[in-house]
């Protein structure tokens, strides 16, 4: 233990070598959580041996505990076995009034509600790919995406609907309303649900889901153009929520006085993120089937409504995007809202600068354990994990490859393995590793090599084996936790008549981790205002995409040797300009 009172490196190395111990036995043949080596298209990856099949086996485990809530949202609350009948009636409505069979997309664009969870829980069950669409999207970004997958049949809440009104002639595709207030023809999602008989477990064993059929296209913004389609198998989501599962378990085992004790106790997580993120759909979501654990859904985010449900729903795990952390512990209500129920608060998606960790540290029940989390889309957000004490030790690094079955690797640009200090590029390999990108062979070549998927980002191992995330290779702003392509706002702001060229970038923010600007080059004798130009975007991309600052000018952007916008050099010039003057006078 050092002078200030964190873990030294002897005693971080201490803990890592029981806990290793811990894990070795733990995945041993015979255990609940054994791994053994499986040759998935070509390579060899170590998977987990004893867990479902495919998510449809996942779902069945809920019926362990039948009669327990499950979901919560708003005045509703559906148990485990009525969420598991409404799932499979509305399967045998897919498949007999929309025959939705085996490879078929069906897409689900709504925000964080029931009947997203139940729809996604369907289509999986036939054996369909579900497709969770970004809510935020507007009618260009929504239409690209469903042409895009293929989707035969869309779920969709009102607000989207609106948003698809403008385009809906030209997709050949069926809809299905959640709670509408409007009058309609089209069919409501309660509706379809009426005296249907939910599908046998005979019906849904003659499905043969095999675990590398695939599963779900969830999109993800990326360096160019729109948005690409991460598809992935069943055996990369199980995989991906039997790895948390594990590090759970070795962590309770290390440290059992952290154990609720209690048999009345049920865990509860509150789903504060979007459902069509990896984190709101797998770690919150989805990994509640294998805790058997409450899910209690949020509309969208508020702070003061997240503290009262911590308190009345008795939340054991907080985990959201860093930003939300730093809210609810700046909230008037926090010091008086009951949070001793918390065992984990958690976060991913963003990084977390080191100063919310130390107020983590003072705010919160020394039994909430803090943590940190790495993974992207296409790892079905698997990467490196880091939590406890080793955190407090280590709050810039953003943990070690998350136990048992991920490797992280750090390259060059010749792809030779680089030793321990030296920075190069991320690489990921393990079997939750993405199949590729939905339609995209050669930007999935570009990624995906010899078992590795190659991150973008820019980082180094310590000599510990942590790691840190130092850069981005990729060309995108991660705002609160949402991926913002700089390109795609780069094309949205250049369809503008005075616009001659233009560069995005991200600056940070202490709430949302960073937000995203623009320099533009105007036109000659062209102007406009920051506010015209937002107004203007609104109708083109997402408003979280929308550039927070721009910065306007009539000369030609500055070049790198190569020719590129020297982007680097804009972005420093614009945290400049806002730390020593007004920002309205760069406008």
């Amino acid at each position: 233990m050092s002078d200030d009172g964190k873990l030294s490196d002897e005693a971080i190395l201490q803990e890592l070598e029981v806990l290793g111990e811990i894990a070795v036995a733990h995945k041993a043949p015979g255990s609940p959580l054994a791994t053994h080596c499986e040759t998935i298209n070509g390579q060899q990856y170590d998977v987990f041996s004893n867990v479902p099949h495919n998510l449809g086996e996942l779902y069945d485990l809920s019926l362990e505990q039948a009669d327990e809530t499950f979901l919560v949202y708003q005045q509703e609350r559906y148990s485990f076995k009525q969420t598991h009948d409404m799932a499979r009636r509305l399967a045998r409505v897919l498949q007999d009034n929309y025959a939705i069979t085996k490879g078929d997309s069906v897409a689900v664009c709504a925000r964080n509600s029931p009947e997203w969870c139940i729809a996604y829980m369907a289509t999986t069950l036939l054996g369909a790919i579900v497709v969770p669409m970004n809510s935020w999207w507007q009618s260009a970004e929504l239409e690209y995406g469903l042409k895009d997958s293929g989707s035969k049949l869309v779920f969709v809440d009102e607000a989207r609907f609106q948003q698809l009104s403008t385009c809906k002639q030209a997709l050949d595709i069926a809809i299905v309303l959640i709670k509408p207030q409007i009058n309609t023809d089209l069919p409501e999602f309660y509706s379809l649900l009426r005296n249907v008989e939910p599908l046998s477990n005979a019906e849904v064993a003659a499905q043969n889901i095999m675990p590398e059929d695939s599963a779900s296209i969830m999109y993800t913004s990326g360096s160019t153009g729109m948005a690409k389609g991460v598809l992935s198998s069943h055996r990369n989501i199980i995989n991906a929520l039997y790895t948390w599962k594990f590090v759970k378990e070795i962590g309770e085992i290390f440290r059992p006085e952290l154990v609720e004790e209690n048999p009345e106790y049920q865990p509860a997580i509150l789903a504060n993120v979007p459902l069509f993120h990896v984190t709101g759909s797998h770690a919150q979501f989805l990994a509640s089937f294998s805790y058997l654990r409450k899910f209690v859904m949020m509309y969208k985010w508020n702070t003061e409504q997240a503290l009262e449900l911590i308190e009345r729903e008795r939340i054991s795990v907080f985990h959201g995007v860093p930003t939300m952390t730093w809210e609810i512990m700046h909230s008037s209500k926090f010091d008086s809202t009951d949070v001793s129920s918390l065992r984990a608060v958690q976060s991913g998606g963003a990084p977390r600068p080191p100063g919310h960790l130390a107020l983590m540290l003072q705010k919160f029940p020394e039994v909430a354990i803090p943590g940190l989390g790495y993974g992207l889309t296409e790892t079905n957000a698997i990467g490196a994990i880091i939590t406890g004490k080793i955190y407090a030790a280590k709050p810039d690094s953003t943990g070690r490859p998350t136990a048992p079955v991920t490797s992280v690797q750090i390259v060059d640009e010749q792809d030779n393995v680089l030793e321990a200090g030296d920075v190069g590029e991320i690489c990921i390999r393990g079997p939750t590793i993405m199949q590729g990108y939905w339609n995209q062979p050669e930007a999935t070549a570009e990624v995906l090599k010899n078992g590795w998927f190659y991150s973008g980002d820019i980082g180094k191992l310590d000599n510990l084996g942590f790691l840190i995330i130092l850069d981005r290779a990729k060309d995108i702003v991660i705002r609160g936790g949402e991926n913002i392509g700089c390109a795609e706002v780069e094309y949205a702001i250049s369809e503008h008549p005075a616009v001659s060229e233009v560069s995005v970038y991200g600056i940070p923010d202490e709430r949302l981790g960073e937000v995203p600007c623009a320099t533009v080059m105007l036109k000659k004798d062209h102007s406009v205002q920051s506010q015209d130009l937002q107004e203007y975007l609104k109708t083109r991309i997402a408003s979280f995409k929308i550039p927070m600052r721009l910065f306007f000018q009539h000369e030609q952007l500055p070049r790198i040797a190569a020719g590129k916008i020297a982007k680097k050099q804009l972005r420093q010039q614009a945290i400049e300009q806002l730390q020593t003057a007004d920002p309205q006078a760069s406008e």
